[in-house]
Formats: structure tokens, sequence, C-alpha cells
């Protein structure tokens, strides 16, 4: 049976050590900022970047995406995407 969306975030979360959420919802900047440490997108801890900019930054980092240009990623990540991104934290392990 294929993951849904939450599945997939949760799965996302538990890879950097982020905690399972039981209601569905869309990352927060903390848990953007885990993610991109783990594939390696470096951003400055202490001052966040926008969420855009985080998510563009990872699909750059999973090979998703070309360049940095926020439009390119909309308001939150696609289930394709999701599924990129837990496939290249599976890589990590």
């Amino acid at each position: 049976m294929a993951k849904t969306v939450d599945d997939l975030r949760n799965e996302i979360r538990q890879a950097v050590g982020r905690y399972e959420r039981v209601e569905s919802t869309g990352f927060t900047k903390e848990a953007l900022a885990a993610i991109c440490d783990a594939v390696g997108y470096d951003i400055d801890a202490n001052r966040l970047p926008a969420k855009s900019q985080m998510r563009t930054g990872i699909l750059r980092k999973i090979g998703e995406l070309d360049d940095d240009d926020p439009e390119e990623t909309g308001r939150s990540f696609r289930k394709a995407q999701l599924e990129s991104i837990a496939e290249a934290l599976r890589d990590e392990e």
C-alpha cells in the first residue's frame, strides 16, 4: 500500500530526529532546518531563512531542482517531492 503524504512527512521527521505528529501538518521551520542539515544544505541556524527558501534548497540538494529559486516550490512539498526526500534520507542511513 502506498504511503500517504502524512506518512511520508512523519518518516522524514523521524529520519532527521524530529518527533512524529499525529495530526496532519506541514513542516515547521525547525523541521525544515533539520532536513536542510541532513541533506547538506547550509543555512544560518541562528537566523532561519524563509520556509520557501529552505524547501527549494532541500530539493536542489537532492537533485529535484536545478537552482535556488523559491518560486519553484510553491507553498509546500508535493507527494512526489516528499517521496524523493524520504528516499534521499533513507540513502543517508
